[in-house]
């Protein structure tokens, strides 16, 4: 029987690679060239860790993780390779699993609000400057202190709309806004938005016990974000996504310690887009959030081609090294390979530079914690085959798959409750009604006497804009605090609040 108190990984010569449980929450790296073997690698760990009742999430960025949702298929290569690693049990089958979507067509939609992702976040995300982002910041904290939802992007551009037409008068308390910055950002929101972000902004928002389930049996069940769509659309929206999800598993799980095994492990594929990119205070959050989520009790094992895309601080961090071949056709190529040697405990059977470049399809390099946390020597593997389906389903599967979904009808609807768009709307509506209209200016002809204004077909009061409204309105109750106004301020991730000593 398999141990379920061990993360079986692969082996050779007989004689199988385990990881104790425990270390699961200390976070781990896969790592390899395109065709190397990284998806099934993580395929493995996912069925070892759903088999010992941890839930798994992960981003399905091929297409070819949704093969977990159905049961392998029998092969003479697999028992082959399970004699030749030394595997105690192999049993076909299909494990528990949920689809998500951001745009709700592969999977149960997946939904954030504007709020809970926060100014840091979407500043990242919009790739704003240092003035783009203190005008941001200002935004969030003038929807605090007037009570305002900020929930989708309507949300957010109706405050940044009002915030520009009324700059001189927010100036002393909320800092200098300046027309073009509003402008930019704006520019910024609808480039997200036709990358699909207003499918993702929104309520019913994504709660996090959702992916932290197990089936009857015990087993944990497998949430599989499809990220083909959203990462030829908007890589960095998946990418800050991700992040999101982190923080806010930061933010809301209590401490457990140090547990047997972990209550939820989190795959982040693609990883490198994470940290391309990111200004050095999120990389000093991420980093923070790597370091203590696993006193959380969750793992983050990060997926990429390079283990240099990953920073020293974080990489530092990771205890499960699992190297597929690199290839070291340039200089730079190289430079890599030397990197990723240099990551492991040495082996003195192996000389892990030369091996590096000689591993086949499915072969890898391990490193892993022993029961003293400490880093094993590196061995050279063979992975396990799955349990489960190599490849992609059927449309018919899928649709099958999603028919007997848990979330069935959970986060279907879009929700649409008074936010900052509404509550806007309708003061620019109070005022426009109540406002007196203003006397027509007398004419003279060209012989003095005073000429009667035309008849209107329309014998209403002419109305104001909405814009002027909001003006007029919203700028009374800047400074004041509104009666009926709940007092206290959104609550948001670490990852998406207003970090102390940030104007």
């Amino acid at each position: 029987m398999m141990d379920m108190n061990q993360i079986f990984i692969g082996g050779a010569n007989g004689e199988g690679l385990t990881m104790p449980a425990r270390s699961g929450n200390r976070h781990g790296l896969i790592a390899g060239a395109t065709g190397t073997g990284k998806t099934v690698t993580l395929q493995v760990l996912a069925e070892s860790f759903s088999r010992m009742g941890v839930p798994v999430f992960m981003a399905d960025v091929k297409g070819d993780l949704a093969g977990l949702a159905q049961p392998g298929n029998p092969h003479p290569k697999i028992d082959e390779r399970r004699k030749t690693i030394g595997m105690p049990q192999y049993q076909q089958r299909a494990y528990p699993v949920v689809f998500w979507d951001v745009f709700g067509e592969a999977g149960h939609p997946v939904r954030a609000t504007i709020s809970e992702m926060g100014p840091l976040l979407l500043s990242s995300l919009l790739e704003l400057n240092d003035t783009q982002e203190a005008v941001l910041y200002a935004c969030f904290s003038l929807a605090d202190d007037n009570g305002m939802l900020l929930l989708d992007l309507k949300d957010l551009r109706a405050m940044l709309s009002w915030m520009g037409d009324n700059a001189r008068e927010l100036k002393s308390e909320y800092g200098n806004i300046t027309p073009t910055s509003i402008a930019s950002i704006q520019r910024r929101l609808m480039v997200l938005e036709e990358q699909g972000a207003d499918r993702f902004f929104g309520e019913p928002a994504l709660k996090l016990e959702d992916l932290m389930m197990t089936d009857f049996s015990g087993t944990g069940v497998i949430s599989i974000l499809d990220a083909n769509r959203l990462m030829t659309q908007s890589p960095r929206l998946y990418a800050m996504l991700l992040l999101w999800l982190l923080s806010e598993l930061f933010e809301q799980l209590p401490e457990v310690g140090d547990p047997e095994k972990p209550r939820l492990v989190f795959f982040f594929d693609e990883a490198h887009l994470l940290f391309d990119t990111a200004p050095k205070p999120l990389l000093q959050k991420i980093e923070q959030v790597v370091r203590l989520i696993r006193s959380k009790g969750v793992g983050v094992y990060f997926i990429t081609q390079n283990p240099t895309d990953i920073p020293d601080d974080v990489l530092g961090q990771l205890g499960l090294r699992v190297q597929h071949a690199l290839r070291a056709f340039t200089p730079r190529d190289q430079k890599a390979v030397d990197a990723a040697a240099e990551t492991f405990r040495p082996n003195p059977e192996i000389d892990t530079k030369t091996v590096i470049t000689q591993l086949g399809v499915g072969e890898a390099l391990v490193s892993v914690l022993d029961e003293k946390k400490a880093p094993t020597p590196v061995r050279r593997v063979l992975i396990c085959p799955p349990e489960s389906r190599i490849g992609v389903l059927t449309i018919e599967e899928r649709a099958g798959q999603l028919s007997r979904s848990p979330m069935k009808n959970r986060y279907d609807e879009v929700l649409d409750r008074e936010s900052a768009y509404e509550m806007l709307k309708q003061r620019a509506e109070t005022e426009a009604a109540d406002a007196p209209q203003a006397p027509e200016p007398e004419q003279k002809s060209p012989w003095g006497n005073i000429l009667k204004p035309s008849p209107t077909p329309s014998k209403g009061r002419t109305r104001q804009s909405v814009g002027e409204a909001i003006v007029k309105s919203v700028a009374r109750s800047i400074g004041s605090q509104i009666g009926n106004q709940i007092g206290r301020r959104v609550v948001r991730g670490i990852l998406g609040s207003i970090f102390k000593g940030k104007v």
